[in-house]
């Protein structure tokens, strides 16, 4: 039987490279990954003793529901100027004024003593928030200019499961510091964790086709907003793909801020305990997903599909906390922590997948106002769902139980409509494109 010739396609898939080999090959790299590793660590010390200290401080699921919608809602705000901004100016000094900038800020959280604060850590917050928006996509927007082709899906899967380490770390021994330190310690930590990440980064070099123009940032910054939209609405391929993550924060914001209420249920008296245990439970789930998807999905075509199972799998395991019993014994919380590693697992499939997607199909021209919009969609997904999670909770309209089965049966749906809606036109689409290549092939044959 005879075999039909292998594509490039097909060759860039089967020579991904592996992890060792990109960590000790590629310099820059690695500084960057070991620089955003330490700041990770100290960002998920710093999450856990904020919702601790909210929860403590004013006992209202609403206010700590804002606290979720702070590190998110300001985010989405500013990331198109964001945008501009990586891919206008250097984007390895923006990651570094960032990370000196946030070294500053957190210390601020040591100032917060009582529920009369609380305005105040919001406001922290969200320079907190404002300074990051700058420094994810700057920091998404770099990896493809530092890695090969080959080495792209597995730069992006070490990305993805050292954030979902260092929250699982993070959060367990930010739980535990809180508890046990207090979080002015914890805040100290932070603080210190983004220096280091500066100095890392400062070792690294980063080229870049950077937007050249002659008028000023504020001048121009309107028209390159507009410019990036317009590129999302010329390329359905991108602008689909750019819809993933958001179509899982339509429950999955919910259900992430739940997670925190119920810490307090199976750890009660020790809230940061509780908190700590559930989001290192998602951590290691969001760890074990890009690795299991770089190793069974490798087939590309698949991917869109994929990205629609996932979601609708996490939210069925979301489904499946809803209906156990939240007991604070060793079985009991075992129970729990296990649904939400599986859940997790299955929504860094969509996580990894659509971002190295969206990464291949973006001009790197626009790149930095691609992956902004998509993180201001993200997060206004995120930022509607925990608000009206957070009323319903705040005027028991349901109780926590309900509430989670409610967001994650909407979350099933979510993923269930991905899968008819984009799957066939990506598949009609790849089709037409492997058609054209190979015309080209065959045409390139003749004439030489």
């Amino acid at each position: 039987m005879a075999t039909s010739p292998r594509t490039s396609h097909d060759k860039e898939v089967d020579e991904q490279a592996g992890y060792i080999e990109l960590l000790r090959g590629n310099q820059n790299f690695r500084r960057l990954w070991a620089g955003t590793l330490i700041s990770y660590l100290g960002d998920w010390f710093n999450t856990i003793a904020l919702y601790t200290l909210v929860s403590t401080l004013s006992g209202s699921p609403l206010a700590l529901g804002l606290v979720f919608v702070i590190k998110m809602l300001p985010w989405a705000i500013v990331a198109p100027l964001a945008g501009v901004i990586v891919d206008r100016f250097n984007r390895r000094q923006l990651m570094i004024g960032a990370d000196l900038a946030r070294a500053v800020v957190v210390l601020g959280f040591l100032l917060i003593n009582d529920a009369a604060d609380v305005p105040w850590l919001y406001a922290l917050m969200t320079a907190q928030v404002v300074i990051g928006a700058v420094f994810q996509p700057a920091k998404s927007s770099s990896i493809p200019n530092i890695t090969t082709p080959r080495e792209l899906l597995t730069a992006n899967a070490i990305s993805s499961a050292t954030w979902s380490t260092m929250l699982a770390v993070g959060a367990a021994l930010g739980g535990l510091a809180t508890e046990w330190l207090g979080p002015s310690t914890v805040f100290i930590i932070d603080s210190v964790t983004y220096l280091v990440s500066a100095v890392f980064i400062y070792g690294t070099r980063i080229p870049q086709d950077r937007v050249e123009t002659e008028k000023g940032l504020v001048q121009s910054a309107f028209r390159e907003i507009v410019d990036g939209w317009r590129h999302l609405k010329r390329h359905a391929r991108v602008r689909r793909i750019a819809l993933a993550k958001a179509t899982w924060a339509i429950g999955g914001g919910a259900l992430v801020y739940m997670l925190t209420l119920i810490g307090d249920e199976i750890q009660p008296g020790a809230v940061a305990a509780g908190i700590g245990v559930l989001f290192m439970a998602r951590g290691i789930g969001t760890g074990i997903g890009p690795i299991v998807t770089r190793a069974i999905f490798s087939d590309r075509s698949n991917w869109p599909t994929v990205i629609g199972g996932s979601i609708a799998v996490c939210g069925a395991f979301y489904f499946g906390v809803g209906l156990i019993p939240w007991s604070p014994t060793t079985l009991g919380v075992t129970a729990v922590c296990v649904l939400v590693v599986i859940a997790h697992a299955a929504s860094a499939s969509n996580w990894v997948l659509s971002t190295v997607m969206l990464q291949k199909r973006t001009e790197d021209r626009f790149r930095g106002r691609v992956f902004s919009t998509e993180w201001l969609l993200v997060m206004v997904a995120e930022s509607v769902s925990i608000v009206v999670a957070s009323v319903i909770l705040e005027l028991d309209l349901l109780t926590i139980r309900q509430t989670v089965l409610a967001f994650a049966g909407l979350q099933i749906a979510s993923g269930l409509a991905w899968i008819p809606l984009v799957a066939p036109r990506e598949r009609r689409e790849e089709a037409e494109a492997a058609a054209e290549r190979s015309s080209t092939t065959v045409e390139t044959a003749v004439a030489e």
